[in-house]
């Protein structure tokens, strides 16, 4: 096997064995672990020597499973753009659905004005009676109105909060997820950075210096 750069991304898939493309990063960076304790240690030394085209082998897996992690975080911010769609439009139907409450209580008025069009028709015997009847009967819509208006604000308020906690949860969900994958790249780029070090000579076995 011929020396490659490690910081090449995709290896040439003829040479990564068919379960080494279904081997997941964690996997692969535990087998390099192995890999590098279970070296034989030089006597009298804090060295190690390392077969370097097994460890440039274990590197070509860990490449080949890099893009699956960024497809990874690819969905989950699509994921969050769904959910947040979601939220948004249902929002607008507990809007619109109020809006139609409020519709419906507005045109209850009618029957309020029936009743003042019976109370004309009275006027002239009990004037007094009459009056008050229609006094009262425009308390009662302005209460009404206010009662609707005062619910639509509240089912608006409702709509609104919700969907701000739909939001504020895509955002955590995202952000935890992102911050998972982001902390085994970094763990993962770290061991590669160590394994390089330790590798030497470039070709056949090599010598690492654990201090």
């Amino acid at each position: 096997m011929s020396h490659q750069d490690p910081l090449r991304i995709d290896p040439e898939p003829n040479k990564i064995p068919q379960e080494a493309r279904n081997t997941d990063i964690q996997t692969a960076l535990n087998r390099l672990e192995e890999i590098i304790l279970a070296s034989p240690r030089i006597p009298l030394t804090r060295k190690t020597l390392i077969d370097e085209e097994v460890i440039l082998d274990q590197l070509d897996q860990i490449r080949f499973s890099l893009p699956s992690v960024f497809q990874e975080a690819q969905a989950v911010v699509e994921q969050k753009e769904e959910i947040l769609l979601q939220g948004e439009q249902h929002a607008q139907e507990i809007i619109q659905a109020a809006e139609a409450k409020a519709a419906q209580l507005l045109n209850e008025t009618t029957i309020v004005r029936q009743a003042e069009a019976a109370a004309q028709e009275i006027r002239q015997q009990v004037e007094q009676d009459c009056i008050a009847m229609q006094q009262q009967v425009q308390a009662e819509i302005e209460q009404m109105r206010r009662q609707a208006q005062e619910e639509l604000r509240q089912i608006r308020q409702a709509a609104i909060a919700e969907a701000e906690d739909i939001q504020n949860g895509a955002d955590e969900y995202a952000d935890s997820v992102l911050r998972s994958i982001e902390q085994q790249l970094n763990d993962m780029l770290r061991i590669i950075r160590n394994g390089r070090q330790q590798l030497q000579p470039p070709k056949g076995l090599g010598v690492r210096d654990e201090g």
